[in-house]
């Protein structure tokens, strides 16, 4: 089997990319390597100070295409609808948003609107962004979605009677783990409620197996085996890469490293857990984020599009 590389990138000349997270890690070699194939890409970040070193590190290499920085924070869903109202005035397009960023076994906390911190970020913030962009991203031709999941979707299960562990003890990693199974089923679901709607907007998803990166800065034992076994970032960025411009790429599709238990290689069809093909779980997860985060799947189309500006 051929590997894919970053020589594999298509040219992304003239194309606009959002990448969150994109300070640090994956998000910021995925970001590296789109402006190097000529797409301007806003690197939608928590903190100015990082965000500003990260695009001086791109634009340093000189790249044919752009790095610009918006703030995003997205644990407070008043940040992110303020990104998507500045973002949409500025831009007249959007082809690829790259829900990258996430935290990773912190400590208990609560989002601003008061979601546990995990759920509330990786979930939530990125279900509140995509539907927010979404007319954009419908009024591109050839646009597309790709929502970073993780091998940890395999260990997740969706606790509806309590998403935001108001009545469990807390378990940081079983907190983590929903969060990573809920993105890969929020990807399933949009993919399927675009698809009945007719949409051009292609969803997939991925996750960079067992890659070295700060997200890990909490995890104690992992990140201490980091340098034995985990990839470097601009390696766990291709299964991210090639969800977000391989044209083979089919809806829903999810892309990981091929080696050994996906924690390793050049990306690959990735497997989804059994528990996120459930689609009435899928559909009553997408329902209740509605409803958390008061933002709802929009009109299709330029319609919308007027009606949101």
């Amino acid at each position: 089997m051929k590997t894919w590389t970053f020589n594999d990138i298509p040219g992304q000349t003239g194309r606009v990319a959002v990448v969150t997270g994109a300070n640090t890690g994956i998000g910021f070699e995925t970001a590296r390597m789109l402006a190097a194939r000529g797409a301007h890409v806003i690197l939608a970040c928590r903190s100015a100070e990082k965000g500003e070193a990260a695009v001086s590190r791109i634009m340093a290499e000189k790249p044919p295409g752009k790095a610009e920085l918006m703030l995003l924070d997205l644990s407070d869903l008043d940040s992110v609808a303020a990104f998507a109202s500045v973002f949409t005035t500025a831009h007249p397009r959007l082809d690829l948003l790259i829900d990258n960023a996430g935290v990773m076994v912190p400590p208990f906390g609560r989002t601003k609107q008061g979601f546990e911190t995990q759920f509330g970020t990786n979930h939530l913030g990125h279900f509140a962004l995509t539907l927010r962009l979404l007319p954009l991203l419908e009024a591109t031709q050839g646009s597309r979605v790709v929502v970073v999941s993780s091998t940890a979707q395999h260990f997740g299960r969706i606790d509806f009677d309590d998403l935001n562990w108001e009545r469990r003890r807390y378990n940081a990693w079983l907190a983590y783990s929903q969060s990573k199974l809920a993105n890969i089923m929020f990807a399933l679901e949009l993919s399927r409620r675009l698809a009945a709607r007719g949409s051009g907007v292609l969803v997939t998803a991925a996750h960079p197996g067992w890659t070295a990166t700060d997200l890990q800065r909490n995890t104690g034992s992992v990140r201490s085996l980091n340098p034995l076994f985990g990839m470097k970032p601009v390696d766990g960025a291709l299964p991210t890469l090639r969800a977000a411009v391989d044209p083979e790429a089919a809806p829903a599709s999810y892309w990981g490293p091929s080696g050994p238990l996906e924690l390793w290689g050049s990306p690959g069809a990735a497997r989804v857990n059994r528990r996120a093909r459930i689609a009435a779980d899928a559909a009553r997860l997408f329902d209740v984020s509605e409803r958390l985060t008061s933002v709802s799947m929009p009109k299709s189309g330029v319609t919308s599009l007027k009606a949101a500006s």
